[in-house]
């Protein structure tokens, strides 16, 4: 469902504007088709019908991990896919790890997803509906959808207009799902326009920035945006962001054997951010298929007893889901290319 197509359709028929949370409202219970939204009477359901499915996204496999994780493959009407992530938390807490574009076009060498190429940015509702099904999941186990992060396929800065008008439904009362913008993260690998256009956002979304390596060498290898914005622009952009909203910036680290968790690269990454305006949160690196392997359990917490040691918060980011490709990194589906 196109929430703008159906609202304009709505009012070509001549429907109250509450028509539209009526079909919220039954998307969040479960209805799986207009003839289940029996709030509407038979003749506008079969009208709504004819313009479209109630649903933009379809689930076609679920796969559920040993640590409870819950993995869905989702269909597009145009026939692509995407993948979206529930992760489970003490005290029936859910967090889902929301995508925001079918595949991805900026290539990070270690995340599979990155290896679909670039299809096509989602909408604002293909969003929401993804939070629509995990909490519908999070209703089945008796808990509850209590955080949102983009960090699905995708870099949602560079769909920065659908991404914030789906926060505005995520965060927006009932119909919509209530959750606090300070449990929503939205991730990039960093797009330096999209950090200043979200400063100037209202709600108090938190802002994550996959760093990865604190010098350039070894981050433009990993990261071929970094030839664009370089790590010195890149945090420049961050501080700007911090001094305007007053809030920190959560700094993401995977941490790949030999490669970026040397004592030297701890050093290197205390000396960039020791300014209290960043959280570094370490990276359990999750195999993708590449040439990468995982830090060893002993350098990572030498390098996290490194930045401590320095003055700076940081926190290891235990891998989930991985028995079903549902960890940081592993998301992805067909070519994003072409449809099906």
């Amino acid at each position: 469902m196109d929430r703008e197509a159906v609202a304009a359709q709505l009012q070509e028929f001549g429907q109250p504007a509450y028509r539209m949370d009526q079909i919220v409202r039954a998307q969040r219970a479960g209805a799986s088709s207009w003839d289940e939204v029996t709030t509407l009477g038979k003749g506008l359901r079969a009208d709504l019908a004819d313009r479209g499915p109630l649903w933009s996204v379809e689930p076609r496999e679920r796969l559920v991990s040993t640590d409870g994780t819950v993995k869905w493959r989702l269909g597009l009407a145009d026939g692509r896919e995407i993948e979206s992530v529930l992760i489970s938390h003490a005290r029936g807490r859910r967090t889902l790890c929301v995508s925001s574009q079918v595949g991805c076009a900026l290539g990070c060498t270690f995340c599979s997803t990155g290896t679909m190429g670039f299809g096509r940015d989602l909408t604002a509702w293909e969003i929401v509906e993804q939070a629509l099904i995990a909490a519908q999941e999070a209703d089945a186990q008796r808990a509850r959808l209590s955080n949102v992060v983009f960090m699905g396929m995708g870099e949602p800065m560079q769909n920065l207009p659908a991404v914030l008008a789906a926060v505005d439904e995520l965060h927006g009362p009932a119909p919509g799902l209530g959750i606090s913008a300070r449990q929503i993260a939205i991730s990039t690998v960093g797009w330096v326009p999209g950090i200043a256009e979200l400063q100037e956002y209202p709600l108090p979304v938190r802002l994550a920035v996959s760093l990865h390596a604190a010098d350039d060498e070894t981050r433009t290898r990993l990261m071929p945006i970094n030839q664009r914005y370089p790590i010195a622009s890149l945090l420049a952009a961050c501080r700007r962001y911090c001094d305007t909203t007053g809030r920190r910036v959560f700094i993401e680290y995977v941490l790949l054997d030999g490669v970026n968790d040397s004592l030297e690269d701890a050093r290197r990454l205390a000396r960039i951010l020791r300014d209290g305006r960043f959280h570094v949160n370490l990276i359990e690196y999750n195999a993708t298929g590449g040439e990468y392997a995982a830090s060893r359990p002993d350098r990572r917490e030498r390098f996290l007893l490194a930045l401590e040691r320095a003055g700076l918060e940081a926190s290891v980011r235990r891998s989930r889901g991985a028995d079903v490709a549902a960890a940081c990194g592993q998301l992805v589906t067909q070519a994003a290319a072409q449809p099906a």
